[in-house]
């Protein structure tokens, strides 16, 4: 077993009920100032503080969602939200949150967004983005107004303070999976850099704050055993794997189960970015604890809806006469008032509601999709 430090902030504790004997999936918790997370568990992504077509009230039984740093500090403002009591006063939400750096839209301004990495299409500059990387920090311009905002570790957790989040997490550089060597470690050492430094002011004023380290190396397995080793010395309450993870599938798995096994067991494990229908089943048994992804919203908004017998596309006009529910059983608000074939009839009217019922539903299922996985290793089958 591998211990790390404890953090002296007791702003997180993490709890193993049952640890597999077939895997390294685990069934926990995780105790914050604002409730507790079950997991495994599904974090969804709300961007802005909302997630794309929902209210904050209808997501009661999504135990930990996940905000942008980056984006709240361009509007309204990490002020604005403080002066409102913080993010969670701001928008409405009682339950968890984790916030990010802002880090992730300095690769996805230059290189591309994650998703498009494991499609095979990460590493092209975006024409017109700026970056300038120091060893102080990294200036970028808003997406908004074309104002240059210069990003450091410090300026990244005063940002996060001033939001409040019960979890946040350190700046990071992030680069493509095809780089060269030099370029990587080049990377490497100075993320870990930030990594400290983000972790030093963190605990100048914790703010009953968790901060996650960021454990990085690209596809370098020796990089990542390294990054491991360098991190779980240092008192964070928790690990997330970011940076690349591969230009498919097989690699991030292969990603994935190379470096679970240096992580210390007693505290949890969060992959970053990644939350599909394929990669959640192929990770948890490598003992991921907690996944962010805003993919169940975003294929819901293009007519997608989630059932146990596989993903149903409700523009087809085999759906037009379906007068049942998308999923039977499903108790769901969509699934309770509504039918297939209403559901249909919105998308190909293109009524803005059509993408807020299918929102719904899609992130109904995979919270009582991870339920039954959290039984499944209880069960002994994971």
């Amino acid at each position: 077993m591998i211990a790390a430090p404890q953090t002296q902030t007791h702003a997180l504790r993490f709890e193993i009920l049952y640890q597999s004997k077939r895997s390294r999936a685990r069934v926990g918790r995780i105790h914050t100032p604002h409730g507790i997370i079950d997991t495994p568990n599904f974090v969804a992504v709300g961007t802005n503080g909302s997630l794309k077509t929902l209210h904050n009230h209808q997501l009661d039984d999504l135990q930990l969602m996940f905000c942008n740093t980056y984006h709240l500090m361009v509007q309204p403002g990490t002020e604005v939200i403080k002066n409102a009591g913080g993010l969670h006063q701001f928008i409405s939400r009682q339950q968890p949150i984790i916030t990010d750096s802002g880090g992730f839209q300095v690769f996805s301004l230059a290189y591309g967004d994650v998703a498009k990495e494991l499609k095979g299409q990460g590493g092209k500059k975006h024409s017109g983005s700026v970056l300038k990387i120091t060893e102080e920090g990294v200036t970028f311009r808003s997406y908004r107004d074309g104002t240059k905002i210069f990003l450091s570790p410090e300026t990244s957790v005063a940002a996060q303070k001033d939001l409040g989040a019960d979890i946040i997490i350190p700046l990071d550089e992030l680069l493509p999976f095809h780089v060269d060597e030099a370029k990587l470690k080049a990377s490497f050492d100075r993320t870990h850099r930030w990594g400290l430094r983000s972790l030093q002011t963190h605990l100048q004023r914790p703010q009953k704050q968790a901060m996650y380290a960021v454990i990085h190396g690209g596809t370098d397995l020796k990089l990542r055993q390294q990054s491991c080793e360098i991190l779980r010395e240092h008192a964070f309450d928790g690990f997330a794997i970011g940076g690349s993870l591969g230009c498919d599938h097989a690699q991030l798995f292969q990603t994935v189960a190379a470096t679970t096994q240096y992580i210390p067991d007693d505290k949890p494990v969060h992959l970053l970015g990644i939350g599909d229908l394929i990669s959640i089943p192929q990770c948890i048994p490598h003992g991921i604890d907690t996944f962010d992804s805003c993919y169940p919203t975003k294929v819901a908004r293009h007519g997608m809806v989630f059932t146990q017998q596989g993903a149903l596309k409700m523009t087809r006009k085999i759906h037009e006469r379906e007068f049942f529910p998308l999923e039977e059983h499903c108790l769901c608000a969509t699934c309770r008032h509504y039918t297939r074939a209403y559901l249909h009839h919105l998308f190909k009217a293109n009524e803005p509601s059509a993408a807020s019922l299918a929102s719904v539903h899609n992130v109904h299922f995979m919270v009582q999709w991870m339920a039954s996985i959290r039984m499944e290793i209880l069960c002994g089958l994971i």
